[in-house]
């Protein structure tokens, strides 16, 4: 029995779903998942190498190597045979668009990377926060406030009594 496939990590979704032909006379339709979308993105625009460009998708270097292989036949099939290319499907998360929501602490996801009016899915709360790079995201905790169980990031090096803004009680950190 294989492995079950790991999740790869996508910086930015695509501008567009999918190309077509100019002429009308499209045979068919064919799927380019949104990793190889990002291995292409990576090293054929970006211009990286194979081994930076796995770094990113948090793949091994082999692994980054078939998808691109994968990704570079199927473009090249699509322009041979003229066939509409769709982008869509693949185990991906995206990383640039993660929110957390103060009121509920739920993480989530938004595809919009310029979204400045996100509300939380669950509890439709607009107290979200953006989630910040894995460096950045090290320095922050979540307290959570024993009186109405309201979570909070905050961060971990400061010292001064964190406070509940909606109960002024004091909160705790996990």
């Amino acid at each position: 029995m294989a492995r079950p496939k790991r999740n790869r990590r996508i910086s930015l979704a695509p501008k567009i779903k999918g190309v077509r032909p100019i002429d009308e006379t499209a045979n068919q339709a064919m799927s380019l998942d949104l990793e190889e979308y990002e291995s292409i993105r990576l090293c054929d625009y970006e211009l990286l190498n194979q081994v930076d460009a796995a770094r990113i998708m948090n793949v091994s270097r082999p692994t980054f190597s078939r998808i691109y292989e994968s990704a570079r036949r199927k473009v090249a099939k699509a322009f041979v045979e003229g066939s509409i290319l769709m982008f869509e499907g693949g185990k991906v998360y995206f990383d640039s668009s993660w929110f957390f929501c103060d009121d509920c602490g739920v993480w989530f996801n938004s595809f919009d990377e310029n979204a400045h009016n996100v509300s939380c899915p669950l509890c439709k709360s607009a107290g979200v926060e953006q989630f910040l790079s894995e460096l950045q995201e090290q320095n922050f905790t979540i307290a959570l406030c024993t009186s109405c169980q309201k979570r909070k990031r905050v961060h971990k090096g400061k010292k001064w009594d964190l406070v509940c803004p909606d109960c002024n009680e004091l909160l705790t950190v996990k």
